[in-house]
């Protein structure tokens, strides 16, 4: 299977730069997955593709502020690192800036050139940038992170944002993400409180997104491509309120590819037998010829071209049904991307 299957043009005035005022104002495309139909509706018009029962599955991962601007110790010359993954202790998986001048034993310092408050040392040489990287600091390191780091935006998001919330979704709990499970954005809490007074019941699951989300397809083939491990974590509530969905017939809706992905663990980790509380490492792939065994509908946003998130909904909808609703979006102008507007794969 190619990887230029998934491709397409897009503008570039349709990549959105800032997230909009209020979360719930953005648009809804409805690709109903049986039919390729497609709807054109408001974000807050889910509530109406929602039923008593279904089961909204939420990623409550906490975004940290992962990206550090610093300077080599030896040069002065500047350095940036994105965090990925604590791999234990202080020793993280992180990408470096400039990737080919930072070599084993490079120490980069960050904060006041006179005394700086944290010193990275590069231990280990990965591919595509990545480095494996001990943290030397007197203190507390997440104080530390909050007060020197920035949040890290998609390198295609050009503008500044000053509130970091707004790269947070409202349900966000527990730390540990380099980037947003951006599909949760468009929810306040006021829309989540409408819709469990509906009689949708909310189920939070934790996938820590790293490298493995967005890092680039490469390979030709999509078979070709390897996932980088994300960690996940299932609570015993959250697996009981899987299994009392799948008991009850009610859908089980995945908000984001991240939602998604940890489902489908799941779904390969037990398979036909009741879900139990757990956590470890995924690197699922999912692309056209996978078979869903727990995520029913999915709601996500539009995604880069030859990208395993387009990869992924092609999966659940079909690659024709996808690139067809890709079009008809691009022609109606939605914003595409982690600020964009969002699309429902409903499973009628």
């Amino acid at each position: 299977m190619n990887v230029s299957d998934y491709d397409f043009d897009l503008p570039e005035s349709l990549i959105a730069q800032t997230p909009l005022p209020d979360r719930t104002s953005s648009r809804l495309l409805v690709l109903h997955r049986s039919t390729g139909a497609v709807e054109h509706r408001v974000f807050t018009d889910l509530a109406e593709y929602l039923r008593p029962g279904d089961t909204l599955v939420l990623n409550d991962t906490r975004v940290i502020p992962a990206r550090l601007f610093g300077v080599k110790a030896e040069t002065g010359a500047k350095a940036e690192l994105l965090l990925l993954k604590r791999i234990e202790g202080d020793r993280w998986e992180a990408l470096v800036r400039p990737g080919k001048k930072l070599h084993r034993g490079a120490r980069i310092v960050f904060g006041p050139a006179e005394r700086p408050l944290i010193t990275a040392i590069v231990e280990e040489e990965g591919e595509l940038g990545a480095r494996i990287v001990r943290f030397e600091y007197e203190g507390i390191f997440n104080e530390l992170l909050d007060r020197l780091g920035h949040m890290p935006l998609p390198p295609y998001i050009k503008e500044t944002l000053n509130d970091r919330e707004r790269y947070q979704t409202v349900y966000s709990r527990h730390e540990g993400s380099a980037a947003a499970p951006t599909a949760g954005l468009h929810f306040t809490k006021a829309f989540l409180e409408r819709l469990q007074a509906d009689g949708v019941k909310l189920c939070p699951i934790t996938l820590h997104v790293g490298l493995g989300t967005f890092r680039p397809v490469s390979a030709e083939t999509v078979e070709e491509h390897e996932m980088h491990a994300e960690w996940y974590s299932v609570s015993e509530e959250s697996a009981r309120q899987l299994n009392d969905a799948r008991a009850g017939g009610g859908r089980i809706v995945a908000v984001g590819t991240t939602s998604a992905r940890t489902l489908e663990t799941l779904g390969q980790r037990f398979g036909d037998r009741p879900v139990e509380a757990c956590s470890g490492w995924t690197d699922i792939f999912i692309y056209p010829g996978y078979e869903f065994k727990l995520v029913d509908a999915l709601l996500t946003n539009f995604h880069l071209p030859r990208s395993t998130l387009v990869m992924l909904v092609s999966a659940l909808a079909g690659r024709d049904n996808i690139l067809g609703a890709y079009r008809e979006a691009i022609e109606r102008e939605y914003r595409f991307f982690s600020f964009g507007d969002a699309m429902l794969i409903a499973g009628d």
